[in-house]
């Protein structure tokens, strides 16, 4: 009953549901292209369950928190470099997503060079496995960061909650939109692959600021935007002209 009445605890909340949704934007749009590899009917199922996934993943990372922040310690040294377990957490996550996003792109060039290309299915199983995996490497950050900008476990956990509450609403329109959008699906696309590389560099020990990262795919988002906006506004004129002819 004190933390609901305590000033710094719905701070700490409000502050920690804001990060985890902004970072959890890249795992949306990671759990949208793989379920569309689903069959429609199991789609809306795979989006709950990937998300599902994530905010287990999360919650029980915190929950084991003293397991977590071993993780930052050097587990062994290579000509001089400390290996933590984060670092390979990440260096695998990076290659895999790098791997994963690539692999997605040329499935996309390769359905425009055929004529008429059949979309093709995972199973269930491969997905969620590949939406685990990721969850995993996505998750370890951003619950080592909320460690350090709060001190309660319950509302870290509340704030995941919220979050994974939010995502679970906008996952479908999100992933709608981004299946209408060939080239909106490119940039998500993309972008997967430049954290895939950024979750690399931290892996070796190179920190990049986050801030630079996120500033460069906010700013792409708002050309593409603009494109599509350019886009819609000439198929509308074309419409106008056929109609008066």
């Amino acid at each position: 009953m004190e933390l609901l009445l305590d000033l710094n605890v719905w701070l700490a909340l409000l502050t920690l549901t804001s990060m985890e949704i902004v970072l959890g934007i890249d795992n949306v749009i990671f759990i949208s292209i793989l379920v569309a590899r689903l069959p429609e009917h199991q789609r809306e199922q795979g989006r709950v369950l990937g998300l599902g996934l994530a905010m287990l993943t999360r919650i029980l990372l915190l929950l084991s928190i003293a397991w977590v922040m071993k993780l930052t310690q050097p587990f062994f040294t290579v000509m001089g470099y400390s290996v933590s377990g984060r670092d390979m957490i990440l260096l695998f996550g990076g290659l895999f997503l790098i791997y994963k996003s690539t692999s997605e792109i040329h499935a996309c060039f390769e359905g425009q060079a055929e004529a008429d290309p059949e979309p093709k299915v995972s199973s269930f199983l491969f997905v969620l496995i590949q939406i685990a995996i990721l969850d995993l490497v996505f998750s370890l950050d951003s619950v080592i960061t909320a460690v350090g900008m709060a001190d309660d476990v319950e509302v870290m956990i509340l704030a995941i909650v919220l979050a994974v509450g939010v995502m679970m609403f906008a996952a479908k329109g999100v992933g709608d939109f981004v299946e209408r959008h060939p080239t909106v699906k490119m940039l998500a696309l993309t972008f997967l692959t430049l954290i895939g590389f950024t979750l690399l560099a931290e892996g070796l020990g190179l920190h990049i600021p986050k801030g630079y990262i996120y500033f460069a795919m906010g700013f792409s988002v708002i050309v593409e935007l603009l494109n599509l906006r350019v886009k819609s506004k000439r198929q509308e004129k074309s419409l106008l002209k056929l109609k008066s002819m």
